[in-house]
């Protein structure tokens, strides 16, 4: 008989391993991409995802900030612990694929009343016991642990996907604010040096018309000049103060110790990035990853609610020693064993199984939709950036001709204006339009720079970092 149970033991688990190879989960086909063949425009260089962000970002500044948002930044240290906590629920239910042993031993002491004993006398009666049992472990016949198996490494993986998302978001949204932030610094400035200039210009007048050289309604244009270009400053340094509180938010410590800044025109991102196919987006960027991962989970859950319809065996046995006395615990003849198979067949649940059938169907339609919708989306991002790529290089050079054509402007209005052929109300007027045209190129190179940081997140750039830190320094 000794010999007997463990054979018996064995054949149960290689059957249930042989039978377990049977599964309820639907054949999964990926949906084609809701979206056109090809871009509206398109260029050659070198991929956004072999492109590191040290190496697309060559502003060291930026580079320092980019680095300690990725070790300080809140929302990417959570989707790190996400990920702890898909793991730890994966390896949970990966568990429930192996049999689950245990040793155990127990001691008991019970009395029996005279009253009661066959004896006519008070029985005192002891037992212990030593041995190894086997849990409940179901024999998977019909798939329904290993889809459930499954359903779980999926959404480990897509918890992964989205992190690596959230980090190619938050380089995008460091260098965005960071731009931003250096834009309002450039308007800024130009807006203190308008001030200081209309000032000047404004005592002049002042002194002109103490003397009858001009009229009051001189005087009052200059004063409205100099406190609309007050009005610029204030708002644009509440604006730039803005951007450093965003700026420091996305970094997660403040902003200290860091290398000299760049203009707008001095950065020297990398623009010539090709987009490729629309369908090389489904391996380029994590957050579809992410969605095709929790498309296989929804459907490996299918597979889960159809094995509930079928018959679910479960073993439980144990092995073991068992004495009345503790100095006989291990002797001879005190050998014991169990074996307890169990099934159980559904027959009547009210409709709960097919209920929860249709539940993981509907989810897995619902997957569906979240991963076409994700398609689309990148498949936007990307042509919307390639559509405007080309626009604002024109918009910047022809912004750059209206600038330095006020600049003349001026230059002659003032001429003008000394030589006694024109009046004040001309210089003023050229005044304006340069101080709106130089504000207005700061904001179109602001928008070029971000088009293309646009560009770089939506082609999957930004999760690598192909260039060392000391290699940037030399």
């Amino acid at each position: 008989m000794l010999e007997f149970l463990p054979r018996r033991l064995t054949v149960a688990m290689l059957a249930a391993g042989a039978l377990g190879a049977c599964s309820l989960t639907p054949e999964l086909v990926r949906p084609e991409p809701p979206v056109a063949a090809v871009y509206p425009a398109e260029s050659g260089g070198q991929a956004a995802t072999s492109l590191g962000w040290r190496e697309f970002f060559p502003d060291r500044r930026l580079q320092t900030l980019i680095a300690a948002a990725l070790e300080n930044n809140r929302d990417l240290r959570t989707a790190a612990l996400r990920i702890e906590e898909a793991r730890a629920l994966y390896n949970i239910q990966s568990a429930d694929l192996l049999p689950n042993l245990g040793v155990g031993a127990s001691a008991a002491q019970s009395r029996t009343p005279a009253g009661l004993s066959p004896t006519g006398a008070a029985v005192i009666g002891r037992s212990y016991q030593v041995g190894l049992s086997l849990a409940s472990f179901e024999l998977d016949f019909f798939g329904r642990v290993r889809s459930l198996n499954q359903a779980a490494l999926n959404q480990y993986l897509a918890t992964d996907e989205a992190r690596q998302a959230i980090q190619i978001s938050l380089v995008a949204q460091v260098a965005n604010a960071y731009l931003a932030e250096r834009a309002f610094a450039e308007q800024l400035g130009l807006a203190q040096r308008t001030l200081d200039s209309r000032e000047t210009a404004y005592k002049l007048a002042n002194q002109r018309f103490e003397v009858g050289a001009s009229s009051a309604l001189d005087l009052r244009q200059n004063e409205v000049l100099v406190q609309s270009a007050r009005v610029s400053l204030l708002t644009l340094a509440r604006q730039r103060a803005q951007a450093e509180n965003a700026l420091t938010l996305l970094v997660g410590k403040p902003l200290t110790d860091l290398p000299p800044a760049q203009t707008l025109s001095a950065q020297n991102l990398v623009t010539d990035i090709p987009a490729g196919l629309p369908s090389d987006l489904i391996a380029r960027r994590p957050d579809i990853r992410a969605a095709e991962q929790r498309l296989q989970s929804a459907n490996a859950n299918i597979g889960a609610a159809r094995a509930a319809f079928f018959p679910r065996i479960s073993l439980t046995a144990g092995v073991g020693t068992a004495s009345t006395a503790l100095s006989g615990l291990f002797d001879a003849g005190t050998f014991t064993w169990s074996f307890v198979p169990q099934l159980v067949l559904p027959i009547f649940d009210a409709g709960r199984n097919r209920a929860n059938l249709d539940i993981t169907q509907v989810r897995k339609d619902v997957a569906v939709a979240d991963y076409e919708k994700t398609i689309q989306v990148a498949f936007r991002e990307v042509a919307d950036a390639l559509v405007a790529r080309g626009a604002l290089d024109q918009q910047i050079a022809a912004q750059q001709a209206v600038q330095a054509a006020q600049a003349e402007r001026l230059r002659l209005a003032d001429l003008r204006f000394q030589n006694g052929i024109a009046s004040s109300l001309e210089v003023l007027d050229a005044q304006r339009e340069l101080f709106t045209a130089e504000q207005s190129l700061v904001q179109t190179r602001l928008l070029r720079l971000t088009n293309a940081i646009d560009l770089y997140r939506a082609l999957g750039g930004g999760l690598n970092e192909t260039v060392s830190l000391t290699s940037t320094n030399r």
